[in-house]
């Protein structure tokens, strides 16, 4: 078995470059299909990451606020 593997075709240049190009090509396809997606999703995430910042900030504000009374004597 060993010499018909020795015999058979070699495997080239050409070869690989073409193989690696196809797949390459299949992987690409696959993140154009899914880019809007992707980018939703992640504006989305961001749009809700800034309110809740947001609205934590708004109530630690209110818990560490000082009230200072002034009067006149």
């Amino acid at each position: 078995m060993a010499k018909k593997a020795a015999t058979a075709e070699r495997v080239t240049r050409d070869d690989l470059e073409r193989q690696f190009a196809g797949l390459q090509s299949g992987i690409k396809g696959k993140v154009e299909s899914k880019k809007n997606t992707i980018v939703t999703a992640v504006s989305v995430g961001a749009v809700v990451l800034m309110i809740l910042v947001f609205l934590l900030g708004k109530r630690s504000g209110k818990r560490k606020t000082t009230l200072v009374e002034i009067r006149r004597v």
